[in-house]
């Protein structure tokens, strides 16, 4: 496997180009802020831009992580990618991330300097320090569940051709990290409960009984169902297409976490 570096400072628009290098250079996967992704699907990898604060984002960034670290690098063990391109800041960020994947030696460094003029680089720091926003190459449905609320656009990426012709090159989600976020939006709990009992009702053989707690984390939320089973119909199976529609639903709605779905069957319904 080939291991490839792309080096620009913050901001300078690395992201937003490493789907174009990635093109260019024949390689097959990139590890940027936390993930592992190939083409436009997200194999792997939990992304630095959910965590709250600064410091916990660069941790995340450098896979300090262990349990972060060997899910990526079971994940390059399953793919046997034949080439990746990691994205840093720094030369001694690449080869730290290299290191922590065991990846091996980097065998090339692209630097941003090199595809991007010092125009665009200003420009895209520029966007970076007075918006907050942050490119990841990677649709808005693969990267949706790695945010909790953060998710702000879609940006569809072209390429002129050398006839003139304009292709559909890849898609990529913008984000505003969560220690950068300015403004802020709520969803009421009464909300959320109220989604999940409509679902939860929607399954077969659900009774008229029901209660629902949540409890909201930084990762997202915590859900608790009490529901009633009709009589004559098998509990588990009910509280088992429970247990999988409820949080598919907030999930689906509201782009929010469920970290946890607890379905306890506390009645039957004669």
């Amino acid at each position: 496997m080939k291991v490839y570096a792309f080096v620009g400072e913050s901001g300078s628009g690395k992201s937003y180009r490493a789907m174009w290098v990635a093109s260019e250079n024949n390689i097959e996967c990139i590890i940027d802020d936390g993930l592992l992704i190939r083409g436009n699907e997200l194999l792997a990898g939990s992304s630095a831009k959910r965590e709250p604060t600064k410091l916990g984002s660069v941790r995340r960034a450098l896979f300090y992580e262990e349990d972060h670290a060997r899910e990526v690098r079971q994940a390059i063990a399953l793919h046997k990618p034949s080439s990746i391109l990691i994205l840093g800041t720094s030369d001694k960020m690449v080869s730290e991330i290299a290191q922590r994947l065991e990846l091996g030696k980097i065998e090339s460094t692209i630097r941003i300097e090199q595809i991007a003029s010092r125009d665009e680089i200003e420009r895209a720091k520029s966007i970076r320090k007075t918006q907050g926003k942050h490119v990841i190459p990677v649709p808005t449905f693969e990267i949706k569940k790695d945010f909790s609320g953060v998710l702000l656009d879609t940006l569809h990426i072209f390429n002129v051709g050398r006839r003139g012709k304009i292709d559909f090159r890849a898609t990529k989600s913008v984000v505003r990290p969560n220690f950068s976020y300015r403004g802020d939006y709520h969803i009421s709990d009464n909300v959320i409960i109220t989604m999940c009992q409509i679902e939860a009702k929607r399954v077969e053989g659900v009774g008229k009984n029901m209660r629902c707690q949540i409890e909201s984390g930084p990762d997202g939320v915590y859900i608790s169902l009490d529901i009633s089973v009709k009589y004559g119909y098998d509990v588990r199976d009910v509280a088992r297409k429970v247990y999988l529609a409820v949080p598919k639903a907030i999930y689906e709605y509201t782009a929010i976490n469920v970290c946890r779905t607890d379905v306890n069957v506390r009645w039957i319904d004669v």
